[in-house]
């Protein structure tokens, strides 16, 4: 609690009381303009600054399905003042009232005192468990089948996953699935029963490799941290960044990082140019955000579908990049950050009404025609389960019209094919001699994951 000493006004037990008091006084000003552009919505945010304030906000944007085209954003000194230009999914401004209410409402909600971001770990080294799920996060080797064989051993286990979102990158894997009960429709309590649980998935994924066990955590409380984000944060932890240099794609596909520093105002400039898409500027500044970096300025555009983001920035101790090897790692971080979210393979779309054992089944079925899965987003909305897929040929390869038509008469006509199916490549011929000696010595993939459990 705050005291008045006489002639020396309030005291403060902590900074968390001091920064609620500073936001009532420095209520944040949300102002949405549809009127200054003909192309996009124009939101302009003010408020009391605070690390982690830009990723809050278009955190709150990207929920909302915003797109956001141009940003521009200062935060010198204690204020915070941000202008973005919006757009739905079409490329439209946003014309329904009831959505421009809630942008203005979650921004103000988001940035208010009642709302305090947390940029440590501790809220952030888990999902944390509602009354209603368990949440399991899984991190380490891909492999061709893995989520058909968790999926699998949660049903089982009489597990229901309501929703999940899984990524790969390069030979990694993550994974954010929130299970339920499948009795009671409740959160998993029984202590034995989620020692069951933790002992079937460790087998599962560790495999083999008994070097690096599985490790469960079970924790009470309704903080939470957004899940894209989680999916960031454990990607970054694992070291995916890392293994891009031992890569060999086509430059031309890769995004172009770079890192200067502004002596004379002690910045360090981050400039970024690739292909533009959904969501990227959340996936930048979540990383600079994890990386402990403080965006003061910054300039975004996309255009033609190519994106420019510019950003001046500090770490949090007040100080620019000094060193080579800071700046290597800062440009490979946002690297893989870009890379992440980029689908490989045919989209497949799923609506239709849910039941437990449903993401089993039909991952068991993409496993019987040789797909794996690079992503997947699974969510149930008032009974009905909307699922996100895409997929590939378990060795990579493109996937063909007759392995689209094999799971569609599966699975039903509720599955639904984004894009065309990519020719498969033309296949050369090897002799019995290498087949048998390239099969004697393909490589085999580590079977170790690490797995929370919340």
């Amino acid at each position: 609690m705050s005291s008045m000493d006489e002639g020396y006004g309030p005291t403060w037990d902590s900074d968390d009381e001091y920064d609620n008091f500073i936001r009532k006084m420095n209520p944040p000003r949300i102002v949405i303009d549809n009127e200054s552009s003909t192309e996009a919505t124009i939101v302009r945010v003010d408020s009391a600054n605070e690390y982690g304030i830009l990723l809050e906000v278009i955190q709150v944007m990207i929920d909302l399905d915003l797109v956001i085209g141009k940003a521009y954003i200062t935060s010198d000194g204690g204020w915070f003042m941000d202008v973005f230009n919006v757009t739905d999914k079409e490329g439209k401004k946003i014309k329904d009232e009831a959505t421009l209410a809630q942008i203005e409402d979650y921004i103000r909600k988001s940035l208010g005192a009642d709302s305090r971001y947390i940029p440590s770990r501790r809220r952030s080294v888990g999902v944390a468990a509602a009354a209603d799920h368990n949440v399991i996060e899984l991190m380490g080797t891909d492999r061709p089948g893995l989520l058909s064989e968790v999926s699998a051993v949660l049903a089982s286990l009489k597990c229901n996953v309501v929703s999940a979102e899984i990524w790969t990158h390069k030979t990694r894997a993550a994974a954010v699935m929130r299970v339920t009960d499948e009795d009671t429709g409740l959160a998993v309590t029984d202590p034995e029963r989620l020692e069951r649980i933790k002992e079937r998935l460790s087998y599962l994924l560790r495999g083999g490799d008994l070097s690096r066990g599985a490790a469960m955590a079970v924790s009470s409380g309704t903080a939470t941290t957004h899940t894209e984000r989680r999916l960031h944060q454990m990607m970054l932890d694992d070291g995916d960044y890392e293994q891009l240099q031992r890569q060999a794609p086509e430059q031309s596909q890769r995004p172009n990082v770079t890192v200067r520093n502004w002596n004379d105002k002690d910045y360090s400039v981050v400039t970024i140019r690739c292909k533009d898409r959904s969501k990227l500027l959340f996936d930048t500044v979540c990383t600079l955000t994890d990386l402990q970096y403080v965006v003061f300025h910054a300039n975004i555009d996309a255009k033609d579908n190519q994106a420019y983001q510019e950003f001046y920035v500090r770490h949090v101790n007040g100080s620019p990049m000094n060193t080579e090897t800071e700046r290597l790692r800062v440009i490979q971080c946002l690297e893989a950050a870009i890379e992440r979210r980029v689908s490989e393979g045919v989209k497949l779309e799923l609506c239709t009404n849910d039941k437990v054992g449903l993401l089993s089944e039909v991952t068991r079925i993409f496993r019987e025609n040789s797909l794996t899965v690079t992503r997947a987003e699974v969510t149930t909305r008032s009974r009905m389960a909307v699922n996100t897929f895409y997929v590939r040929g378990s060795a990579g390869e493109a996937v063909d019209q007759k392995t689209i038509d094999s799971i569609r008469q599966a699975i039903g006509q509720n599955l639904q094919v984004k894009g065309q199916p990519e020719p498969p490549e033309p296949q050369k011929k090897e002799s019995p001699t290498w087949f048998l000696f390239a099969n004697l010595f393909r490589p085999r993939s580590l079977y170790s994951f690490g797995l929370f459990m919340r």
